[in-house]
């Protein structure tokens, strides 16, 4: 399995519009920052998590060249504002993409894209073509079990994690339930929120991520969803061994026997 890190940024990117700061003007090219998605592949198949605002660019940057099934970790709309881009998809590969999620999440979807899910006959017909299935528990997906992890966007509610073999993913977290910490135990890989060294109710810390990746005990772990107040150059240098800060276009693989080995990683 590879995996690619499409983006690592918060919600609003970075740079942000406007700011001056010397993260956002930074010409380091992992301080610049799309937002917080992954692609991973296996037996041909593509795999997103999450829509990113920016999936379209993410797409042609990387080279992405199919989607066949979308995890949603939850509806905000840095994480599923990119959804329209799924109809190329559906083009290229001429078929329905099966999109999976919670409860509230795919009701939210509903909602939110209801031109998608309830079209009506106004001529409009290039539009994505997408089957949403409810995660209740773990699932098979392309012969591989995915695992949902449940965790908490703090006041913002709960959100979705997944483990995939020896890999997981857990984004906009402010904490992460002892059940959830038991699932994830002999990870080869782990990627996990991380916003900035200040509090935030709504995300991990610097330290917070650090404390739990340690507890987790992954043999590499990678930070992500971090805002313009992390400077790769000063954090990452800081971090205890195998545990890093995430970078766009972060690439992995986790071999047969579980064993990953990243490209570019210190």
């Amino acid at each position: 399995m590879e995996v690619i890190v499409l983006g690592c940024g918060t919600s609003t990117g970075v740079p942000l519009i406007g700011c001056r700061c010397p993260i956002c003007t930074s010409d380091h090219p992992r301080n610049k920052r799309l937002r917080t998605s992954v692609w991973m592949t296996w037996d041909g198949r593509g795999i997103l998590v999450d829509t990113s605002t920016d999936l379209r660019f993410q797409a042609i940057r990387y080279g992405i060249p199919r989607v066949d099934a979308v995890l949603f970790t939850h509806s905000h709309a840095d994480h599923i504002h990119g959804i329209d881009e799924l109809r190329l998809f559906n083009a290229l590969q001429k078929g329905q993409i099966p999109c999976f999620g919670s409860s509230g999440t795919l009701d939210y979807l509903r909602r939110a894209f209801n031109y998608i899910f309830e079209p009506v006959d106004n001529g409009l017909t290039y539009i994505p073509r997408l089957t949403l299935q409810e995660i209740q528990g773990p699932f098979r997906l392309f012969e591989k079990d995915i695992i949902p992890l449940d965790a908490s966007h703090g006041p913002m509610g709960p959100v979705l994690g997944f483990r995939i073999g020896r890999f997981a993913y857990l984004t906009d977290v402010a904490s992460v339930p002892e059940e959830s910490v038991q699932l994830m135990e002999d990870l080869d890989v782990l990627i996990l929120d991380a916003l900035r060294p200040t509090y935030h109710p709504s995300h991990l810390t610097i330290e917070a991520a650090t404390d739990l990746a340690l507890q987790i005990g992954a043999n590499q772990t990678f930070f992500t969803h971090m805002s313009h107040d992390v400077d790769y150059e000063v954090i990452n240098p800081s971090l205890p061994k195998g545990v890093e800060l995430a970078y766009d276009g972060l690439r992995f693989q986790i071999d047969e026997c579980g064993h990953g080995k990243a490209s570019g990683a210190r």
